[in-house]
């Protein structure tokens, strides 16, 4: 069960989150940072188009030696293909939980997104390039070793001044059909069949002597 980290009344806030993501949080920071006060279908829309690599992202921090966009207004962004998926992934299934409890997710803004890091797995470099200085990546081999993995959370509700749609209420459960009269007639006068007796040895000789 995840623990989410949304300190605010929880109150008409519809939840969900996926952990342990083989994903930049930094990435993923940044495409929360975008949808972040959206509407659910205006943020899904978003991340239809930064899925397919033709809506750039902005980045407010982790920003350093990044170039600048002309589609953002020259400020700094990336296309994060890979972690714009796993965001929307997590806000299809937050629209389902909302769709399961009655409400109208189409109507709900995206008031809480959030992108961590869980755990670091240490690992080491393959064999072959342990030796080599920069790691054989340009790298070196300590910084290419962990394995990081991310979690991410996100909070659907209704904005202020929209009113929730009144639940339905559940249909009522038919009483169980009474078995019918005529059925319970017929067996109670039909004859019981006796019981057949088994034919023993003695009387199975003594018929076939008498033929």
């Amino acid at each position: 069960m995840i623990r989410y980290s949304y300190n605010k009344d929880k109150e008409g806030v519809v939840f969900a989150g996926a952990k342990d993501i083989n994903a930049s949080f930094k990435d993923l920071c940044a495409v929360c940072d975008s949808i972040r006060g959206r509407q659910v279908t205006t943020a899904m829309a978003f991340l239809d188009m930064a899925e397919k690599g033709k809506v750039a992202v902005l980045y407010k921090r982790h920003n350093r030696y990044m170039g600048d966009r002309h589609e953002l207004g020259g400020k700094k962004g990336r296309w994060p293909k890979k972690c714009a998926s796993f965001v929307k992934k997590v806000l299809v299934n937050a629209t389902a939980n909302a769709r399961n409890m009655g409400e109208e997710p189409d109507d709900m803004m995206v008031v809480h997104v959030a992108a961590n890091k869980t755990q670091v797995i240490p690992r080491r470099p393959p064999k072959g390039i342990r030796g080599v200085r920069t790691g054989g990546y340009g790298y070196s081999p300590v910084r290419r070793s962990d394995m990081e993995l991310a979690r991410i959370e996100i909070g659907l509700a209704y904005p202020k001044g929209v009113k929730r749609p009144e639940k339905k209420a559940a249909p009522a459960k038919k009483p169980a059909a009474a078995p019918s009269t005529q059925k319970q007639e017929a067996k109670a006068l039909a004859p019981e069949k006796k019981a057949e007796q088994p034919k023993t040895v003695a009387t199975a000789q003594a018929a076939t002597v008498t033929k």
